[in-house]
């Protein structure tokens, strides 16, 4: 690497570090309103979430630019051995960003999780409320029976 792209990557790598710190704490927020039914701010947060993820894999691709200059694999024992040797200092960076992606990781899928449950919960409530729905309009204000169109059969059919 040259001398004046050292500088470059310690920076990408804090860009990268401070990212995923508050990508993390997004996820958590959103895990919060996930698990205490506040499911109305969730839009606005996918919205910031989306975002911040497009952002973050614009700084994976700057820092990967910065190492594929003298590193032939990049894979993270490659990045951990190269900058233990070159860049000792952005070698502490380097595992807080394994371990920050790596729980960023985990509350993606746990908060996954959380919404499917939540979906299926509310598809439950939906069917529930739908057949309570069709069983009230089985007779009309006149007494008379009153089906929906398409509803199959009439009474008395067998």
């Amino acid at each position: 690497m040259k001398p004046s792209s050292g500088p470059q990557l310690l920076s990408a790598l804090a860009a990268e570090h401070a990212a995923l710190l508050n990508f993390v704490a997004l996820l958590e927020r959103e895990q919060g309103m996930l698990t205490g039914n506040l499911t109305d701010q969730l839009l606005e947060l996918s919205e910031q979430k989306s975002a911040d993820a497009l952002s973050l894999n614009e700084l994976a691709e700057a820092r990967r630019s910065l190492l594929r200059k003298n590193l032939p694999q990049l894979g993270a024992e490659a990045i951990h051995t190269w900058l233990g040797t070159h860049r000792p200092q952005g070698l502490a960076v380097w595992q807080e960003i394994l371990a920050l992606a790596e729980r960023a990781q985990q509350l993606n899928q746990t908060n996954g999780e959380l919404i499917q449950m939540k979906l299926r919960r509310n598809q439950q409530l939906l069917a529930v409320l739908s057949n309570a729905v069709n069983k009230a309009n089985l007779y009309g204000p006149d007494g008379q029976a009153s089906f929906s169109p398409g509803s199959g059969r009439s009474l008395g059919s067998g």
